[in-house]
């Protein structure tokens, strides 16, 4: 039991509202489910949030407030930033002049407040209120948009689901509640929930995670995790086995990994929903990849590119063979921009055919190839016999030993265009990997056409941009760059409604294209490193990821903290 579970008990028993039976019994459950005290005597019925929350702030002398009556003023919410806001589960309630009234579930935790007061540059006044409505406001307030409604909506759809399912052992232990069987329904509307307002919320990915004392649910929007309205620890077995119902898995099997996929119709549009679950200490950790195929209409300008690169890059995936390849590490929009690729190539004319671990994105009028280790059907073995189906082009989902890259080289040669992706940093290290992997330099000079390099970085808010002068701390970071930006006004957003007050919606892409020339052909036959190649390729023309996103920066796309962000290893 934790410290902030003790003092709660001893406080309720110092206001007479348990007795030690009552405590000792909310001790065992607690411990039991993972739970805090404090919710297990709210759900047993013995007692209220709102009269554990006044105990609490009777016993240290401090006003209560309950959240869900206050009417936060924006300017108020502005006092605070959401990531102090989330860092410490904290919320400001009222300002005046330099005094800011900060919410806060626990008292003890004088180290918040000192922090806070640090940070804020404030004279914070804390006072109490649950847990609960904190976590709820912080999601309604700092979360606008479709994010607040996604919270608000989560949070009703949760206390139905708790009404319309039986109460477990913890109405048992306390002897109050009546017994009822576990309905499905409710589950089924809140999973449905938290898949709908993921999409309505632009989230990418959706983590559902049981800790120790609750099932954290997440939402990563435009890169950025973001914390949702968590249903009750009570509920987690419930949820997981309807996930694992939906994505095709076994329900039983909870001692190995697991990869699924649900097909959901969400607004009138076709989602597939790749699903990973992973056993980890406190239950199942579930992971779903939203994949909307709507992302994959995108031309070449809306993916980010400048009409200079987008001509340079046109020209890489219209050859007739060879190798395109496009790096980055994982998150970085590679296989989007290979689809988009296709998409873009795909003529009646042509057959292409892809070989991916798994299959993302089902396109139409392309062949696409599931790999299957667990059978034999592995990158080299499919390629091998993909061949003799005379493709046009081939797509590999990714490069990753010496037999697969191998007959990628081999198919280049004889006639095929071939697209793959590889985890580098940049684009020049991509021809060190090749060799490190085992591929002969001339082979690697011979087949290799062009590589690109890609980062994603957030736009700018279009709702509540501004401009400013970049600070000296900035220019100093630019370095050598600087003088681009010295008497440029730069934009930025100042956070709204619109953007969860984020400064940020949506994210584009930063690029780094490398043109294989026959200068840099007689360098990889020499072998030269990494760092050579890098100076010989910006001596030819090639911009930095760097680069390219300060051009971004100039055009009011998106900033300059987030280009140093994503672009830390390429530093002048």
């Amino acid at each position: 039991m934790t410290p902030k579970d003790e003092y709660t008990l001893e406080t309720l028993r110092a206001a007479g509202l348990i007795d030690d039976a009552i405590a000792e019994k909310a001790a065992f459950l607690a411990d039991e489910k993972g739970m805090d005290v404090s919710d297990v005597l709210e759900e047993s019925g013995m007692i209220t949030g709102e009269e554990i929350t006044q105990a609490i702030a009777a016993h240290y002398g401090m006003e209560m407030v309950s959240l869900r009556d206050l009417d936060i003023q924006q300017d108020v919410i502005d006092a605070m930033p959401s990531d102090i806001a989330r860092r410490y589960g904290v919320i400001p309630v009222y300002k005046r002049d330099n005094e800011l009234t900060v919410a806060i579930s626990d008292p003890q935790d004088m180290d918040t407040l000192d922090s806070l007061r640090y940070t804020l540059s404030f004279d914070v006044v804390p006072v109490v209120a649950s847990e609960r409505e904190i976590k709820s406001s912080i999601n309604l307030f700092y979360s606008g948009g479709g994010m607040g409604r996604a919270s608000n909506a989560l949070q009703e759809l949760t206390e139905a689901t708790i009404a319309g399912i039986a109460t477990d052992e913890t109405a048992e232990l306390f002897g109050d509640a009546e017994e009822a069987t576990e309905q499905d329904a409710p589950i089924i509307k809140l999973v449905s929930l938290i898949i709908i307002e993921a999409f309505r919320s632009r989230a990418s990915d959706i983590h559902v995670e049981p800790m120790e004392k609750q099932l954290r649910v997440r939402y990563r929007i435009d890169g950025v995790l973001q914390e949702m309205e968590s249903p009750p620890k009570r509920l987690q077995s419930a949820i997981l086995q309807r996930l694992k119902i939906m994505a095709n898995m076994k329900i039983a099997e909870k001692r190995v990994c697991q990869d699924g996929r649900i097909q959901i119709n969400v607004m009138g549009r076709e989602l597939d929903l790749r699903v990973s679950v992973v056993p980890s200490n406190h239950g199942e950790s579930v992971v779903m990849r939203i994949l909307d195929k709507e992302s994959l209409k995108l031309g070449l300008p809306e993916l980010g590119f400048f009409t200079d690169d987008q001509q340079t890059f046109r020209s890489l995936i219209q050859l007739a063979d060879g190798i395109v390849l496009v790096t980055g590490p994982t998150g970085s929009g590679k296989t989007t921009t290979l689809y988009s690729c296709l998409n873009e190539i795909n003529k009646p004319d042509r057959k292409i055919i892809t070989v991916e671990d798994p299959v993302e994105y089902q396109l139409s009028g392309i062949n696409q190839v599931h790999v299957r280790a667990d059978i034999g059907l592995t990158f080299a073995n499919a390629l091998r016999s993909i061949l003799r189906q005379a493709p046009n082009i081939v797509m590999i989902g990714e490069i990753r030993d010496i037999e697969t890259a191998e007959i990628a080289v081999n198919a280049s040669l004889t006639g095929h265009l071939v697209f793959s992706t590889l985890h580098t940093n940049d684009a020049p290290s991509a021809i060190t990997r090749l060799i490190d992997i085992g591929v002969k330099p001339f082979l690697v000079a011979s087949s290799l056409r062009g590589i690109m390099a890609q980062r994603l970085v957030r736009k700018i808010c279009g709702k509540c941009s501004e401009t400013y002068k970049p600070t000296e701390r900035e220019m100093r970071q630019l370095g050598a760059l600087a003088g681009q930006v010295e008497d440029v006004e730069l934009t930025r957003g100042k956070g709204c409604q619109n953007c969860a007050y984020t400064g940020y919606s949506g994210r584009i892409g930063i690029f780094e294209i490398f043109t294989i020339t026959e200068e840099v052909q007689h360098l990889i036959y020499e072998q030269v490193n990494s760092s050579t190649m890098r100076n010989k390729a910006r001596e030819l023309g090639m911009r930095t990821l760097r680069e390219d996103g300060l051009r971004k920066v100039i055009a009011g796309q998106t900033t300059l903290e987030e280009v140093f962000r994503v672009t830390l290893g390429d530093m002048e």
